[in-house]
């Protein structure tokens, strides 16, 4: 899952592993080649953004008072009734099947710093009861679905925890002790998993740890389960697939601020659990803040089809590189003809552009990847199961599963490119593409993650990018500029407005998105189009089925009633995670905040010796950017003389240059100005910039 870190979630990476500058170089150029999906900044999705989606502590104060539904929306929803097979109660049984034990949440949250509150709340809300006139049932069916929790058995030796936080842990028996299959969020929650795997299939140690993929949801409760010590002595293996750590490590930082920021609209974080608020992720529920580790992998699997038996377990790797993750593989276990699939296929139509932002997947690969599946190990599955949701049984269920989620993705590319090259564009192949009904009324091709809509413009802009090639988009207004003239050529504010409230009462809320945004853009003080704009949204919001999009509408809402969150600051570049970084790509972290308009006409030029990894680079700041060199070159204005650990707090202003001096952290010759001037020169992020009203100018 691209996983939104909360304010409070803590982060700890074990032992990370330098990669020398050969190796980042040609990991950054080969990412480059391969397109691969989400390359930059989803571990603002893991260790930096993790906590949007996994964590409780946005949530605020009461918000503007939400509205009741619309006449619209209650005819919305109702329809949806009618459209689905919600007769079909398979998932129902599926997701019931082979419960263990449901440990009592109350107490679960209060041996485990809150845990399964967010779970309480759903269940509360949702069990036993039709879906609100707020809620599209749909989405309320899935919050059912996820709201079964605890210790389940999928097949001899196989068990699972789900539902404790937003991913499953998996407990594999060996002849002595575990194998575990993804670990989830936080180490808290995964100490409270293996407590109850303990606590009723009996005390085992764990003598390995699979991670699937590159996202914190999967491997961040690692530390929870296994200690450092026992890693490097052997006890316990680490295996993950080629790409893993890199992966892990560089994509937090570069885009991590935006993703950060837009992760909170993804997943409606400062919303309360309700039937006007949030509810469940779509693939998992919300859990806890907690503590985010990572450990080095101790075994790589960098081979497809690659094998290994640990404990008297047989595993079998099937790589797939740039679907769900751009380091993720699936698992084969041929003693207990089981397939664990990681997040490839889920019970959810998945992304191929997630909501925060990421670069688009590549939908073919993940049509290649389900194909390879059933294709090596199809014909001996009799059970499926994931990193999220609950797992399937039967050989042909399975397969029948496989070709329908294999051909939505399929369907959404080739019918995508087919209008494309009839000229369409992006929005009006949103517009067209649906899918046929053996593939739509599929319970888990509905779109709880990706959606077809915006899985449709993916696919458009993977092959042609942001421009349709009309020339009136080449080169538009801003919003702001381009908002007073839509408002001055509509007859103004007042005009508008009262156009607006008409359409209102007809439902025709997409329009009037468009139309409100523009006022709210032109004069963000017009508190009368702003109210009607979170009205709008709102009814938006109650109709979505993807509980992502409805988080994007409610939480438009919250902010245009209640403006900017303003609770502690979220770091994306967090100290653990800027620690793993190699210097090359903690270089390339000062670039992207190095202020253009500030560094235009300076010429600088810096050695940096790093006495802890005996290395030398020069930076030099020249027509506006920032290069950087793997030596030191002549004719230097300064050199520092310094760990890298010091660098990293000075450029992140934890203490002055000064203070390093003083300290004889910092031994600096030369001018001392010019590293002052580097310093100053470098951007800091904010967390909370706007979103549904103006933001300021570009400075």
């Amino acid at each position: 899952m691209e996983s939104p870190l909360m304010p409070g979630q803590r982060s700890i990476l074990s032992n990370p592993m330098p990669m020398n500058q050969a190796n980042y170089h040609s990991r950054k150029a080969t990412i480059r080649q391969q397109s691969r999906s989400s390359i930059q900044g989803k571990l603002a999705v893991c260790l930096a953004v993790l906590a949007v989606v996994h964590g409780n502590a946005m949530a605020q104060a009461a918000p503007g008072v939400p509205k009741p539904a619309s006449a619209a929306t209650r005819a919305h929803n109702a329809a949806v009734l009618k459209e689905l097979p919600f007769q079909d109660q398979q998932d129902f049984e599926d997701a019931q099947r082979g419960l263990i034990a449901a440990p009592d949440l109350t107490e679960l949250g209060r041996t485990h710093g809150n845990l399964g509150s967010s779970l309480a709340a759903i269940r509360a809300q949702v069990n036993g009861k039709a879906a609100p006139d707020t809620v599209n049932p749909s989405l309320w069916r899935n919050s059912q679905l996820l709201g079964n929790y605890g210790l389940f058995k999928v097949t001899d030796r196989i068990y699972q925890v789900r539902s404790l936080g937003v991913a499953n842990m998996t407990f594999v028996q060996g002849d002595t002790g575990w194998i575990v299959l993804d670990t989830m969020t936080a180490t808290e929650a995964a100490s409270a998993a293996y407590e109850l795997v303990t606590q009723h299939l009996g005390k085992r140690p764990i003598v390995a740890v699979v991670i699937s993929h590159s996202h914190g949801d999967h491997y961040g409760g690692v530390g929870g389960i296994v200690s450092e010590d026992d890693v490097k002595a052997g006890k316990v293996r680490i295996i993950a697939p080629e790409g893993f750590l890199e992966e892990a490590v560089s994509e937090n930082v570069i885009a991590g601020n935006a993703m950060n920021r837009r992760s909170v609209f993804m997943t409606g974080a400062p919303l309360p659990v309700n039937p006007q608020g949030r509810l469940g992720a779509g693939l998992g529920v919300f859990g806890p803040q907690g503590t985010v580790s990572l450990m080095v992998p101790t075994d790589t699997i960098s081979k497809d089809g690659q094998e290994m038996v640990i404990d008297g377990v047989k595993m079998i790797f099937q790589l797939t590189p740039g679907t769900e993750a751009p380091a993720e593989m699936n698992t084969w276990f041929p003693q207990f003809r089981a397939m664990w699939m990681a997040e490839n296929t889920t019970n959810t139509l998945h992304n191929l552009l997630t909501l925060r932002g990421a670069q688009v997947r590549d939908a073919t690969k993940w049509v290649d990847g389900i194909n390879e599946t059933i294709a090596k190990f199809g014909k001996d599955i009799e059970v499926k199961f994931q990193s999220h949701h609950w797992p399937m049984w039967g050989h042909d269920r399975i397969i029948g599963y496989f070709e329908k989620q294999r051909d939505a993705y399929k369907y959404i590319h080739d019918q995508s490119v087919r209008l494309m090259n009839k000229g369409y564009v992006g929005t009006e192949i949103a517009e067209a593409v649906k899918l046929p009904p053996e593939l739509a009324n599929f319970w888990p091709n509905r779109g709880y993650w990706g959606t077809v809509k915006h899985n449709t413009r993916a696919v458009y802009q993977r092959y042609l990018g942001f421009y349709d090639s009309n020339p009136s988009s080449l080169d538009p207004l801003p919003p702001v500029p381009a908002a007073k003239k839509y408002v001055e050529y509509m007859g103004g504010e007042a005009a508008i407005i009262a156009r607006a409230r008409t359409d209102f009462d007809k439902g025709e809320y997409r329009w009037l998105a468009e139309a409100l945004k523009q006022v709210v853009f032109s004069n963000p003080d017009n508190k009368e189009a702003r109210e009607l704009l979170a009205d709008t949204y709102e009814q938006l919001g109650y109709q979505a089925e993807s509980p992502t999009w409805r988080a994007e509408y409610l939480q438009g809402a919250y902010e245009l009633r209640n403006g900017v969150p303003n609770v502690r600051r979220l770091q994306t570049a967090s100290p653990a995670t800027i620690r793993a970084m190699p210097p090359e790509m903690l270089f390339d972290y000062m670039a992207v905040r190095l202020n253009g308009p500030k560094a235009a006409g300076k010429h600088l030029v810096l050695t940096v010796n790093l006495t802890d990894l005996n290395r030398q680079y020069t930076l030099e700041v020249k027509n506006g950017v920032l290069n950087h060199f793997p030596d030191a070159r002549p004719k230097s204005d300064a050199m520092l003389t310094l760990t890298k650990s010091m660098l990293e707090r000075l450029q992140r202003n934890d203490l002055t240059i000064e203070q390093a001096i003083a300290s004889g952290e910092l031994r600096l010759d030369g001018k001392q100005e010019v590293f002052s001037q580097l310093l100053g020169m470098l951007d800091t992020f904010p967390t909370w910039f706007n979103i549904v009203t103006p933001n300021r100018a570009p400075t």
